[in-house]
């Protein structure tokens, strides 16, 4: 029976990393033009990663990870998006590649993460449309063709249920689209179109594993009001049980697709659920942050439930908080674990796990974050329990920007990494990379679970 090794990693996105915006014929995408703000960095130069990878892969090595998500820029490999293709952005990922695979480190590439090429945005709206759909596809199989004896691991869109919630309209790629709930709807379509395309793509033409990925935090009911019950389970239904059926080869759910029958217009046609039907997933990736809690109190009662949260979101007074007032919980992480593998029974891969901390450096000595010591030792332990105790086959563990990077809004003070960079929001300085005191706890630890859970071998069913 074949054996897989455990992974452990890191996940980054290229425009939070690469920099070289404007380099070696890549093209612009919306966070090209986007200006720093008081609290936040534009997004020309991220960490510099596309001149310093071998620095950053050095150390991913030295602390003992074999795995890395990582994101091919759609731009910087097709600067229009739906254009010539850019040979000299190609050979970059060419040595990136084969610089991961040098280290002994497992490649996993990301299709698409936010950074619609502008051209697309300008003039078709992004993923509102089917053109850029088509699009989307020539690009990926272009990727595709190009990696597939060197990336076995693959995953289409970041967290890609955020399509099926207001944050559609700003990572689809859409300038002066309406906010309204069709408009969310057809855009999560046509990117389960894309993802559909692409993944039936790998499993006809290549030996690849591919999987759907969601941004999967937990919702719970405010209270034990019948209301608040029912609240969380139709968010959960719309913005995350629905993907995961499609993921696995079961379509849309049932109450997402009666909902848009009875409420919406929508272009969706036979011949693409005939194709979001046939995809199979090899896994089921998710980012896990925090948990949320949800109340019905305050929800209009015409609201859908793609909207729910931006009226009922509350704070949950049974876990703690981090500065920006999200609840830690690593409880939550196993619970997710379980209601993923128990009901579809695919192997999990928590792809993006970590705790942004504002932090400063004093030039001297490493930062002192045992925060994030117990945040990963906790939420790697509940994963384990989840694993050993629950039965749960999970593929491995990866770290979110565990070399510092800009945050999803830009802010490079809002730090998740294990090695610090030696940059601001408005002052790139030296970019040097500065070991944290969790850089050393991670490297001991898993000198430890590679004689354990690191290189115990799990079965492949």
């Amino acid at each position: 029976m074949k054996k897989k090794t455990f992974f452990w990693g890191d996940s980054s996105s290229s425009m939070q990393t690469e920099g070289a915006w404007n380099e070696d014929g890549k093209g612009h995408s919306v966070y090209d033009i986007r200006e720093a703000t008081e609290t936040t960095s534009d997004w020309k130069d991220g960490i510099d990663r596309y001149n310093r990878y071998e620095e950053d892969l050095d150390l991913m090595q030295e602390m003992g990870m074999n795995f890395y998500r990582f994101q091919t820029s759609w731009s910087r490999v097709n600067p229009t998006g739906d254009g010539a293709f850019n040979e000299a952005g190609l050979l970059f990922y060419d040595r990136y590649i084969d610089a991961m695979l040098e280290r002994n480190i497992e490649p996993m590439l990301c299709l698409y993460h936010f950074d619609m090429p502008l051209h697309l945005a300008q003039n078709y709206e992004g993923f509102m449309s089917k053109h850029v759909v088509e699009a989307f596809v020539e690009y990926g199989k272009k990727v595709v063709d190009r990696y597939k004896n060197k990336v076995k691991y693959w995953v289409t869109f970041n967290e890609q249920n955020l399509y099926s919630t207001p944050l559609a309209l700003l990572y689809g790629g859409t300038l002066t689209t309406e906010d309204t709930t069709e408009n969310i709807h057809q855009i999560a379509h046509n990117i389960m179109v894309a993802h559909a395309k692409i993944a039936n793509y790998i499993h006809e033409t290549t030996d690849g594993e591919i999987g759907g990925m969601l941004a999967y935090s937990n919702m719970y009911p405010a209270s034990n009001d019948p209301k608040d019950i029912r609240i969380a389970r139709e968010w959960d239904e719309f913005i995350n049980q629905n993907l995961l059926n499609a993921f696995c080869g079961r379509g849309y759910s049932k109450q997402v697709r009666t909902f848009e029958k009875q409420q919406l217009d929508l272009d969706i046609s036979e011949e693409e659920l005939a194709e979001i039907e046939k995809v199979t997933s090899d896994f089921l990736a998710f980012s896990y942050y925090c948990t949320g809690s949800i109340s019905h109190k305050n929800i209009p009662s015409d609201a859908a439930p793609n909207y729910y949260l931006s009226f009922g979101d509350v704070e949950n007074p049974f876990v703690s908080n981090n500065q920006w007032n999200l609840g830690i919980d690593p409880l939550g992480f196993r619970d997710i674990i379980n209601k993923m593998y128990q009901k579809y029974n695919i192997p999990i891969f928590p792809v993006e796990n970590g705790i942004g901390v504002k932090e400063e450096w004093d030039g001297k000595t490493a930062i002192q974050d045992d925060y994030r010591i117990y945040y990963h030792e906790q939420h790697i332990k509940a994963m384990k329990d989840a694993m050993i105790i629950d039965g749960c086959d999970v593929l491995g563990y990866l770290g979110w920007g565990l070399i510092d990077l800009p945050s999803s809004k830009g802010d490079m003070e809002k730090r998740y990494g294990m090695v610090y960079v030696n940059r601001g929001n408005h002052e790139l300085r030296d970019m040097k990379r500065v070991p944290k005191k969790s850089f050393y706890w991670f490297k001991d630890f898993l000198k430890k679970e590679h004689g354990m859970l690191g290189c115990q071998k799990i079965e492949e069913r």
